[in-house]
């Protein structure tokens, strides 16, 4: 069991694990806003056999994170207070499009590091965005700083909704491909691992593995300390994934029992799977997403019946795509 309190950062919030009944509201809400994405069959070189990706890269901000804002700003709705959250980008577009649909004034601070490709997109939006920060840590201990002045805090990944509608892609890859799978996951803080961890239960055949960026190791260092503990995070192609775990996180106690296995995978093998992505498959996918096809062609996913690969998002900055895929 992991402690959920940490030595170092902001006072630990009080979060806990959704429960069966917001689990249930969270499938009903991404049921009612999003159709499931799709699960398309590919080939990589030096991978036997097909693989299954599931493409949250489909979802209409370009990443799986809508479902966890969506299933969050209808439960807080009711509240009638506007939201606040910290993002690297992804988060932010996901609370941004859920406060458009549901009708809930949101806040989105974003580092000044934030990819450009997601910052543009959320300038577009119908939010106050607010630029602090240099990495997500800085951004996350802002906003909570104005969640004390009458907002709700939406966590990215520390916030019991926010897990429930991450556990609606479970079902999703269970109704498409039944659960004889390895179902490999891309690792920040731990919110889609997590709501994987709990849609997984009752399907005992389907095995869950976490893959992280080598630079930014929170989740997996959580679980092997059995509390949530400071790592060296250093910047990434896998911005998405970077920073620590905000103090009181349950993000590893809830995935740790559940996971098979963590694979950290370093710089080069993020730009060797992103070009394969975009090369091999036809498929464009943000340094974050591109985390689990890179454990799987670096031989460290423990593979059990099908693999299906969790493409987590798309939104990469144009430029930074071309060097990539230029090897520079």
């Amino acid at each position: 069991m992991v402690d959920t309190t940490a030595p170092t950062g902001n006072p630990a919030r009080q979060v806990r694990p959704p429960t069966a009944a917001e689990l249930r509201a969270a499938a009903a809400t991404v049921a009612a806003h999003l159709p499931p994405t799709p699960l398309v069959p590919v080939r990589l070189a030096g991978v036997a056999g097909e693989v299954l990706v599931k493409l949250e890269s489909a979802q209409p901000t370009g990443s799986f994170k809508v479902r966890g804002a969506l299933a969050a700003l209808e439960a807080y709705a009711a509240t009638g207070r506007p939201v606040v959250t910290a993002s690297a980008g992804n988060h932010g577009l996901g609370v941004a499009y859920a406060a458009g649909r549901l009708g809930v004034r949101a806040t989105v601070v974003v580092p000044t590091t934030a990819s450009t490709a997601k910052v543009d997109a959320l300038a577009a939006m119908d939010v106050a965005l607010v630029h602090h920060g240099d990495d997500y840590e800085q951004a996350e201990a802002y906003a909570l700083t104005r969640a004390e002045e009458g907002a709700v805090f939406v966590s990215a990944y520390n916030d019991a909704h926010v897990m429930a509608g991450q556990a609606t892609l479970v079902e999703e890859v269970v109704d498409q491909a039944g659960d004889a799978l390895t179902l490999i996951i891309p690792v920040g803080g731990g919110g889609l691992l997590a709501g994987c961890a709990l849609g997984a239960a009752g399907h005992a055949r389907l095995r869950l593995v976490g893959a992280e960026s080598a630079n930014s190791p929170a989740v997996s260092g959580a679980v092997a300390a059995g509390a949530v503990v400071p790592v060296p995070v250093t910047p990434s192609l896998a911005d998405g994934l970077g920073g620590n775990l905000e103090a009181g996180s349950v993000t590893p106690a809830v995935a740790g029992p559940r996971v098979h296995a963590f694979a950290r995978v370093t710089e080069d093998r993020i730009a060797a799977a992103m070009r394969a992505l975009v090369t091999q498959a036809g498929l464009v996918a943000e340094g974050a997403a591109a985390v689990g096809v890179a454990a799987l062609m670096d031989g460290q996913v423990p593979v059990a019946g099908r693999p299906v690969i969790v493409l987590t998002g798309r939104n990469v900055a144009p430029a930074l795509l071309a060097r990539v895929l230029a090897g520079d």
